[in-house]
């Protein structure tokens, strides 16, 4: 038998002790009222329809399921969005609830504990934009909460994806060495060492660059880094001694983001991890936790300023291309000397 509902304004109120019994304590549908009442929103009663499980009427007159969808996208910000992902989440045996306040936008909470949210979601149309600072803020707030937090991705064809959305505390075991110093010639893209003993020495201990000839190329990022540490004094062509400074300002006429993707990658070095360039899979840095000959790179990092935003496409392209290379995404947002580390990882609920 289906459940009878009465629209009442913009809620919808379930009068029988069954019904309530079969949507509040089997389901986690609605809210409970006195006397024995179950009060719907507009989205729960969209989903009832849609699986026929309930019958609506407003004045003992019935409501059809396309009536309560209009009323509800005139109620709801983002109707179909929300609602997308609501059935999907439904019908995967999550019983989530729309959020008081947004965002996020659901909440699921623990089974038999309803004030214990396990997971905390996130509704998001493709054409949404992805913004670091309420990510972040997000992060924050639920990583004290010690609770789950999902993005939910619609796609112009009602499609689904799902991101696990976290704060990472990245961490290696390849400790930082000691070189004797040594000259590098700065080149318009990168700067060359020719002392053999130096160069076989960064290569192997810390897989810094790359052979040139019996020398070692840098990247500026690798070059600066080890400038600023003593082991490296950089010079022109000409023999001119270069300040780390200097070398700074140089490098970054070729390469305006140097400072940021600078400061991440001091950060990553002191954290114990080896970085490379993740140019080819479309990322500022690659990252392990050991050395190379023993696993393959773990994080793809991406470097961004305070305020960045992004189009979905970008992302979904970046978690998809890491995934498919066994590697977790990770953003890294500077904002002065603070780094935070954010993952997005594709997930299935």
């Amino acid at each position: 038998m289906n459940i009878s509902g009465e629209l009442t304004d913009n809620t919808i109120i379930i009068k029988k002790s069954n019904d309530v019994g079969r949507l509040y304590n089997k389901s986690h549908f609605g809210k409970p009222l006195h006397g024995n009442l179950l009060q719907l929103d507009l989205l729960e009663g969209v989903f009832l329809l849609d699986e026929k499980k309930m019958t609506l009427y407003s004045k003992k007159k019935e409501v059809g399921f396309q009536d309560l969808i209009m009323r509800a996208s005139q109620q709801i910000p983002e109707f179909e969005t929300k609602y997308l992902i609501f059935k999907d989440l439904r019908n995967r045996g999550h019983a989530i609830k729309l959020c008081e306040e947004e965002p996020p936008t659901f909440y699921q909470f623990k089974q038999k504990k309803e004030d214990a949210s396990s997971c905390f979601i996130c509704a998001f149309s493709e054409r949404d934009i992805l913004d670091i600072e309420s990510t972040t803020r997000l992060v924050q707030r639920f990583s004290k909460k010690e609770s789950a937090l999902w993005f939910a991705l619609v796609d112009e064809e009602g499609d689904l994806t799902y991101y696990d959305i976290t704060a990472v505390n990245l961490k290696g075991d390849i400790s930082e060495q000691h070189y004797m110093k040594g000259p590098g010639l700065l080149l318009k893209n990168r700067v060359i060492i020719f002392d053999t003993p130096l160069a076989e020495q960064l290569l192997s201990k810390e897989f810094f660059g790359k052979p040139f000839g019996h020398g070692l190329q840098l990247s500026f990022v690798e070059a600066l880094y080890l400038a600023e540490r003593g082991v490296l004094e950089i010079q022109t062509a000409t023999g001119a001694k270069l300040s780390a400074a200097k070398s700074l300002s140089i490098m970054k006429k070729f390469q305006p983001d140097i400072d940021y993707r600078l400061s991440v990658f001091t950060d990553l070095k002191q954290r114990g991890l080896l970085v490379k360039t993740g140019f080819k899979f479309g990322a500022h840095f690659r990252a392990y936790t050991k050395q190379p000959d023993r696993i393959h790179a773990e994080y793809l990092i991406h470097v961004v300023e305070k305020g960045f935003t992004s189009i979905w496409a970008e992302i979904s392209r970046a978690v998809r291309l890491a995934h498919s290379v066994n590697k977790e995404f990770v953003f890294a947002r500077v904002d002065g000397k603070r780094i935070d580390y954010i993952k997005l990882g594709r997930l299935r609920p």
